[in-house]
């Protein structure tokens, strides 16, 4: 299988911004382009010449529109062609790995999940091979890899811990490399959500934007200056040390208290375990709070004062122009909403603005679609970060 290094050579820092612009607001004409990046006639010139020979970029149908002729002729916008390359994204849970197939805009055309029966690294390195090979005949022009997993990962290739796989040190990049012939990139599940969304989804065009994910775990990210913000706490458990309610309930999961302890799935559930002695799955919770059930309403009340705290607390300190709530366990917010919004107004200033915050319920294969994002970025117009 080719790799995008013979086809796309590296991006300087100009030509990675015109593909970006491109890339995530196209088609664009070259005005628009220049007017967006400050740039020259003749700057942009010099920076789209390489990216158009490469075949990155393409001048699409004219735009003659009055503003184009007005300067003398028409203008042929510049777009990418979103099935000239392909990308697989994953997304491995406890028990099961999903994958997506997307184009190079990230839009979803094929989905795939298996069971995952093993954490051993070399045999799930296995699978991920098994579940590459469908996609590479079904579409041959498969240019990478990108793997998101819950935990800390380095150098996007290291998975230094993931709790859920009971993993530390793992070398996945490497070990899916050798199988599948393709460059691989891997990022903690929750970063690779924050890219996806600013780049493609709710946070698109907004310099200040947060995602805040409920599920399994509690992931936080932040975009400030239309770039995510990285932390050396991506993956350490977010919110086992932000406590919401101090006089709130310790579980296994996180302080007394804490945003995890109050809000994830596994402590919800090990809440009204504890309190019925009944095993009842996070949906049934919800319902039997819907429904008035005494335990499990005081226990999605308690969830939903957390929070609408946490979300009032980012956007005081962060200031975003938009909060993503996402994740598997927003439905919360369907059964209490109006209990998280009034905890928000009481964490804020009278005055403050309303804060914009969009709810949508992610599964696997949109966190599958966020790690191939991830590859977009870092194989075809090569990492950001220095």
């Amino acid at each position: 299988m080719a790799t995008l290094a013979a086809s796309w050579p590296p991006l300087s820092p100009g030509e990675r911004a015109v593909a970006i612009e491109v890339l995530v607001h196209g088609p664009l004409s070259r005005s628009e382009i220049a007017r967006r990046l400050n740039l020259s006639a003749g700057s942009l010139t010099r920076l789209t010449k390489p990216l158009i020979e490469s075949g990155l970029l393409i001048e699409s149908a004219e735009d003659t529109t009055l503003a184009e002729v007005r300067q003398g002729r028409p203008s042929q916008p510049l777009d990418i062609v979103p099935a000239s390359r392909y990308f697989l994204g994953f997304k491995i849970t406890e028990d099961r790995v999903y994958g997506v197939v997307t184009t190079l805009r990230s839009d979803i055309v094929a989905r795939y999940d298996r069971p995952l029966t093993t954490h051993d690294p070399a045999r799930v390195a296995d699978l991920l091979h098994e579940m590459t090979d469908e996609p590479a005949r079904a579409f041959p022009r498969l240019a990478g890899i990108g793997i998101g997993v819950g935990g800390s990962v380095r150098d996007r290739s290291t998975v230094v811990d993931s709790p859920f796989l009971d993993w530390a040190e793992v070398p996945l990049a490497e070990l899916v490399e050798k199988r599948t012939g393709l460059p691989v990139v891997v990022e903690n599940d929750v970063a690779a959500l924050v890219e996806a969304e600013s780049w493609f989804g709710a946070g698109r065009g907004l310099e200040r934007f947060a995602v805040l994910t409920i599920g399994a775990g509690l992931g936080y990210g932040l975009v400030i200056g239309g770039r995510r913000v990285a932390s050396s706490e991506d993956g350490e458990g977010f919110g086992r040390r932000w406590i919401v309610n101090p006089f709130g309930p310790l579980t296994p999961y996180g302080e007394r208290g804490s945003a995890i302890s109050l809000l994830t799935i596994p402590s919800i559930r090990y809440q009204l375990q504890a309190a019925t002695g009944r095993g009842m799955t996070y949906e049934e919770i919800l319902g039997a709070a819907a429904e008035g059930e005494p335990m499990a309403a005081r226990v999605v009340d308690e969830a939903a004062q957390a929070l609408g705290t946490l979300v009032a607390q980012i956007a005081n300190f962060a200031m975003p122009q938009k909060i993503l709530l996402a994740g598997e366990g927003v439905g919360l917010v369907d059964v209490v909403g109006p209990a998280v919004e009034q905890a928000i107004l009481a964490n804020r200033h009278p005055q403050a603005a309303p804060v914009n915050l969009e709810t949508k319920v992610s599964d696997f294969h949109d966190w599958a679609r966020g790690a191939a994002v991830l590859a977009i970025q870092v194989l075809v117009l090569g990492s950001a970060e220095t």
